[in-house]
């Protein structure tokens, strides 16, 4: 399983013959609500819109994971998976094969990649977001993705995992309300599935916020400190580091 990290929660995933572009925000500002004011995040770095795509999977509904400005570049032919919310919106524009995942649910590529949908973030009161369990399922090799550090206890009943992809450092605003779960909950979740090795995702490589949320957006904790909460807790999972738009290959 070879990954390419293009900054925030945007992943080029690459399982055997299959490529999935996951959570893409690649072009544009990413604005929530048509409101600048609020929050704007933009990117230094452009990077390329992936060719030859074999799907694209998407985990929330929200538009810094199903951006709309980025997926108007795609091939609208391009196959898309995702929550029924993110269904809702690539319906919208024009994506002609969409398939809605639940929790609960499983869908197979080509016959070489299980997705498994898992509940992942809570998005308002009412709307539970996705996390992914994905397979290759030439090789067994299992990834567990879920972008805001919500996990749920159902996880603990599908045994070990190869690798996870999370936030492993935190997020509120003013150190009041949470935006990303990371340091315990994650550490707590490698107990649960013994990851060999675990990939922060959420992380900013090169983006500059701005709008009051962006003024007021606090980080908890550092990686040091999460490596440190792994040897507390006598976890020989390791921490990768990505760089991003450097392709790597997942150990395993």
């Amino acid at each position: 399983m070879r990954l390419t990290w293009l900054d925030s929660n945007s992943w080029l995933i690459e399982i055997q013959e299959q490529t999935l572009l996951l959570d893409p925000w690649l072009v544009g500002s990413l604005v929530f609500g048509n409101a600048p004011w609020l929050f704007k995040g933009d990117k230094n770095r452009v990077y390329p819109v992936p060719a030859n795509l074999s799907l694209i999977l998407l985990s929330q509904g929200l538009e810094d994971h199903t951006h709309p400005p980025t997926l108007k570049t795609l091939n609208p032919d391009c196959p898309v998976l995702g929550s029924p919310k993110a269904a809702q919106v690539v319906t919208s524009l024009g994506f002609s094969t969409v398939t809605a995942i639940a929790p609960g649910e499983s869908f197979i590529l080509n016959e070489q990649v299980k997705i498994q949908a898992f509940a992942g973030s809570p998005i308002g009161p009412t709307t539970i977001e996705n996390a992914y369990l994905l397979t290759d399922l030439v090789t067994g090799y299992r990834l567990y993705y879920e972008p805001h550090g919500f996990h749920s206890p159902d996880l603990k009943a599908i045994g070990t995992v190869d690798a996870v992809l999370t936030p492993v450092v935190g997020a509120s605003l003013l150190h009041l309300i949470p935006v990303l779960q990371g340091q315990k909950n994650s550490v707590e979740l490698c107990q649960w599935l013994k990851p060999q090795v675990i990939i922060p995702t959420s992380a900013t490589a090169d983006i500059q916020y701005g709008g009051l949320i962006g003024k007021i957006f606090r980080e908890e904790g550092t990686i040091a400190e999460f490596r440190e909460l792994l040897t507390q807790a006598q976890l020989a999972t390791e921490v990768l580091q990505p760089s991003p738009g450097q392709a790597f290959n997942l150990p395993g």
